[in-house]
């Protein structure tokens, strides 16, 4: 509704917190229904949960390597950001983006399907991910693994490389800024970017290493650390931006300032009556 905030960075900003939203609306109900006793899920309903749950984590990747993008355009050619940094270029990138969720997903989807399962029907953990499916099958699992390692290996090493090379152009740029007041600027546009990708990326690592050492950790642990990577960043992310970037402090606090607004008494100059 403000239109001030009608600009890419800010529309980059709804995107990742509609992707976290999302995904958190694919696991939440789900997880607080089984505290119920209601835990029960068909395969299409775990696959389809595994699906809705990968395509959002692999697009809110595609969102922070956007936002990258637009700091280092705004700090290294501001001149030409307008030029650049265009709602048909932020449209085709998230176009290609679910493209390329779709090609890296759907195999991984497919083959989880076909699958024959007789191990056991009790996933250990509050949703469905494909490293647990694997635990409960019989057969050859060795395309399955190769594929999720694959999938994993890419988006992290291609997307989180991407990221750190612009950050450093940008450091590199704010460095050369000879203003001290210039240069903070251009540093504090993009400490909010750094800050939310560190949240992201470092709860992510964590629970990978996790899932290579599941052998040696209870479930219990493995539960609380995946909890943490799904709903910690969705939570503290619209607090990063609330509070770090000014537009949307301040659009935030209009409403509320107009409503308590004071009244001013402008006295007037007493009349004059001519006698």
């Amino acid at each position: 509704m403000e239109k001030t905030l009608h600009t890419p960075m800010y529309i980059l900003i709804s995107l990742l917190l509609s992707v976290n939203l999302t995904y958190s609306t694919s696991l939440l109900p789900k997880m607080i229904l089984s505290f119920f006793g209601m835990n029960q899920i068909s395969l299409f309903g775990c696959l389809a949960q595994m699906f809705s749950v990968y395509s959002c984590i692999m697009m809110e990747s595609i969102l922070m390597l956007l936002m990258a993008f637009d700091r280092y355009i705004a700090i290294t050619r501001p001149l030409h950001y307008w030029e650049i940094i265009t709602k048909n270029l932020l449209v085709t990138f998230s176009i290609n983006g679910l493209i390329r969720n779709c090609f890296l997903v759907f195999p991984l989807v497919i083959l989880s399907a076909s699958m024959r399962y007789c191990k056991s029907n009790i996933i250990p953990h509050f949703h469905c991910e494909n490293q647990v499916l694997l635990q409960l099958a019989c057969g050859d699992i060795s395309k399955n693994l190769f594929i999720g390692l694959f999938v994993r290996t890419f988006i992290t090493v291609c997307d989180v490389t991407i990221i750190i090379i612009s950050y450093i152009q940008i450091l590199q740029t704010a460095m050369k800024i000879a203003a001290g007041s210039a240069r903070k600027k251009a540093l504090n546009t993009c400490s909010t970017h750094i800050m939310v990708v560190i949240t992201i990326y470092l709860t992510g690592l964590l629970a990978s290493i996790l899932y290579f050492t599941s052998s040696t950790i209870s479930y219990n642990v493995q539960n609380l650390c995946s909890a943490v990577y799904f709903f910690f960043p969705p939570t503290v992310n619209p607090f990063i931006f609330g509070l770090r970037m000014n537009e949307i402090k301040e659009s935030l606090l209009k409403p509320w300032r107009k409503k308590n607004k004071p009244i001013l008494i402008r006295p007037t100059p007493n009349n004059i009556v001519m006698g």
